[in-house]
Formats: structure tokens, sequence, C-alpha cells
């Protein structure tokens, strides 16, 4: 198979899929291979219904592989035909007939190009998903340990960038498992039951294929609704996919639902790389990402080692919502075949699959090295001097004191201990009303906010709880 080093797509301006094992699955050799894997699994399953001779369906599969094709010149044929599957059917039937040309007869017969591109497509859309999957599972049970292990450890939670109340990175971890979950359960969805074959000919009727058929069979006789059931059943287990009720030429269902899950798995990730990117800012400092020799290094500043990890996710995660946006307007193709629309999902799909895998095979790295920094979280929590613990302190003064005087006397307080730097304990345990309410010991337990984490805990045991069963 010829290339030009200088036509490949190496990743150099999408650094979060580069190396990723994703990759290969999605190139253009594993997309060739994958159509000639459906040209070959299509002969099959008419062999085993008796309409192809055997030894000719065993000929086309010796033929079919991506490494006897030219794919520069098949990309440069599809000008021609606005596809490429018609050039690759071409050299496929040339290749054949070298070898015996009676076989040759029976490469694609009655097919379509978007029965077979599109069947590939969703054998692409299978190895892309396989990878991605295995890496949300990684990143679950990672971020399942990391909830278990830190499930008391006090945190300062944040609102509007701004420190609200406390929480633990336990909760934190939790949260993120949830949603690393959803998007794992919506990839399952798609893997076990949403990549069917396409299977319609050349309007959705089917018609090459019965008319073939009828040539092909004994007397003729043929029952359309019988052999198109078998056809599309032998076709499906040939290519390892699911079947399809209908034709979908023009029912985009499963491009859609495709897009749907890549998209909410790049969010799912995406939200994990924000976090650790505002986590460990050297300002907060609370996690780091694993280090790794010469990773996170500026060209200008040599102290720096920039979350790069993180960025990279992000990155996939900003794009992937946005670019699947093209698989679902694809619902509206027109007619039983789209101009323009069935053409435009295909380099938008290979880029969803492989930003999806390159941010989940990123983020299972993340996950796995991921530096948490406790002392930095208490540290941090003790910025307000106790201020992070106000809602908790209003809503025990109030019945004391009276919603109006509560509120007063906090608000007093929290000025002071802030212009004085003096903690909002101390502070509080020298107003006059609140001393006589309540010893100073009782006033420093009620500010120390690990005392003050809700149900966090509790939270996170029943997430815990969820996952194991």
């Amino acid at each position: 198979m010829k290339q030009d080093p200088m036509l490949l797509d190496t990743g150099l301006l999408s650094p979060v899929r580069a190396g990723a094992p994703v990759e290969a699955v999605v190139a253009d050799p594993a997309w060739l291979q994958a159509m000639l894997d459906a040209e070959v699994a299509l002969v099959r399953a008419q062999s085993r219904l008796g309409t192809v001779p055997p030894a000719a369906a065993e000929v086309i599969a010796r033929t079919a592989g991506a490494d006897r094709f030219d794919l520069r010149a098949l990309a440069l044929s599809a000008r021609l035909t606005a596809n490429p599957v018609v050039g690759l059917v071409r050299e496929l039937t040339r290749l054949v007939r070298e070898q015996d040309p009676a076989a040759a007869e029976y490469v694609h017969r009655g097919s379509t190009s978007q029965d077979i591109f599109d069947t590939a497509a969703m054998m692409v859309a299978r190895g892309a998903l396989t990878l991605i999957r295995a890496d949300l599972r990684d990143v679950m049970e990672t971020l399942r340990t990391l909830a278990v292990r830190h499930r008391d450890t006090p945190m300062a939670g944040r609102t509007l960038a701004m420190q609200a109340v406390p929480t633990t990175f336990g909760l934190k971890a939790a949260g993120w498992r949830d949603l690393v979950a959803a998007a794992e359960s919506r990839v399952a969805a798609v893997l076990t039951g949403g990549l069917p074959v396409a299977l319609g000919g050349s309007a959705g009727t089917l018609a090459g294929y019965l008319e073939f058929a009828r040539l092909d069979a004994p007397g003729g006789a043929v029952d359309p609704a019988t052999y198109v059931d078998q056809v599309a059943q032998a076709f499906a287990e040939e290519c390892g996919l699911t079947g399809s009720l209908l034709p979908w030429h023009a029912l985009r269902t499963p491009l859609a639902d495709l897009g749907a899950a890549l998209a909410f798995t790049a969010g799912a990730l995406g939200k994990l790389a924000t976090d650790v990117l505002t986590l460990s800012r050297t300002e907060v400092g609370e996690v780091g990402e694993p280090p790794a020799a010469g990773r996170g290094g500026s060209s200008a500043m040599p102290h720096k080692r920039n979350p790069v990890l993180s960025t990279m996710i992000r990155s996939a995660a900003l794009q992937v919502p946005a670019l699947s946006v093209v698989l679902t307007q694809s619902l509206l193709a027109e007619d039983e075949r789209s101009a323009g629309g069935w053409h435009a999902e295909w380099l938008v799909l290979r880029e969803c699959l492989r930003l999806t895998g390159g941010a989940s095979h990123t983020a299972a790295e993340l996950a796995r090295g991921l530096e948490i920094h406790p002392e930095r979280m208490r540290g941090n929590l003790d910025l307000t001097h106790g201020l992070v613990v106000s809602e908790r302190i209003a809503a025990v003064l109030a019945p004391r004191l009276g919603k109006t005087t509560a509120r007063q006397v906090l608000t007093e307080a929290s000025a002071q201990a802030e212009k004085q730097g003096r903690s909002l304990a101390d502070v509080l345990a020298e107003a006059t009303a609140v001393r006589r309410e309540m010893s100073r010991e009782e006033t420093a337990a009620l500010c120390a906010p690990e005392h003050y984490l809700g149900a966090a805990a509790a939270l996170v045991d029943a997430a815990v709880t969820q996952e194991s069963e």
C-alpha cells in the first residue's frame, strides 16, 4: 500500500490522540480494510444462502487485503464519484479477475456504495468504542479507589470560583466517577445494540440483492421476505454487527446515537480535566498531574510543569460535542440517500472517535497517577479563618439569638475577622451575645471546617456501594 509521508495526518495538531491506540483503528488503512471486510462479509453471507459459489467467495476474501491497494489512488478516484467505494470495488474486481475471472462476477453483487461504507463505518466505530469503553472502566475503578481513600478528606467546595462550604475530595472523586460511569453505559449501549449493518441496495428496497438471488437460485425461486431476512442476518453475523429492521441509508439513527454517546463521553472526561486544571493551579495546589520526564515543559519558562494531560482532554471535550452536531444533523437526510449530508458525516465521525479515544486514553493515565495533596486542601480551607463555615454558624445561632440578631452578629464578626486577620472562632467567642450561649470550645468546634461536611461521607458510601453491586 503506497503512502506519501507528506500526505499523512500524523497528529501534529491533535496531541490528545497522537500515539493513542485509537489512532490505528480509525486511520485510513483501517477504514479501507473495514470496507473490504464488508465486501467479504456480504459475499460470504450470499454464499451461505446458496446464491454465490463458495469458491468465488473465498477468492474474493483472499484478495481483500488493504495492503494490496493504493490508498492515495482510491482517494483521488473518489473525487470522480464522491465516495471511495466505487473505486475500491473497481480495483477489487480487477484483482479478483486476475486470479479467477468467474469469481470477479460476484464482487459487490447487488450492493451499493452506501451499504459497504456505512457497514464499514460501524465496524470502525466498534473497534474505537471497544478501546474507549476499556479506558472508561479503567478510569472508573481508579476514581472509585480515590473516593474511598479520601472519603473524609476535607477540602473547600467552590461555587462561582469562590470558596463556599467544605466538602470532601472523596465526594468530588465519586462525582467524577459517576459521570464517567454514565458515559460508559452510553458507550456500552451503542456497542451492544447500536451498530447495525447497512443493507438496502440502491434505494432501500434491496431490489438488486433479490434480482441477483433469483438469477442464481435454483429455478429462480426466491421469496423476497424470507431472503431479505436471511441475507441481513447472515451479513450481520459475518460482520459481527447487529441487524436493522429497515435500511437506514436516510434514517441516520445509528450516527446520531453514536455522536451523542461520544459527545457525552468527551464532556464527562472534560469535567474531570477541568477540575484538575483548576485544582492544580499554583495558588491552589490541591492536586497535581502525574510527573513524567519532559512532560509539561515550557519553551520559555524552565520552572513550569504544565498540566498537559488535563489540557489535552479538555481540548477534546471542547471539540467533540460541536463536531457531533453534524452527525445529529444527518437525521435531516433527504430522499433515499443524501447528497452531501451523508458525505459530511465521514470525517466528522472519525474525528469524534479519535478525539474521544485519545481523551479516554489520556484520562486513564491522568487518573492512575493523579497526585492528591490533603495538606494543601486543609491549608486552603483555613484561608478564610473560618468564614467558609458561616452558613453553619448562622443556622446554629439563629434559634438562640433570633435570625436578625444572629445575622448581624455574624456579619460584624466576619468583617472584624477578615480585617484583623484573626479566626472567626476567636472573634465570635468574644462577642457578648455568643459568649452567653456557648463556650469558647463550643465556638471553636462550630467553626471547624471538618465538622461541617454534611452528608459527604454517606454520599460516597452510597456511591461506592452502588458501584460494587
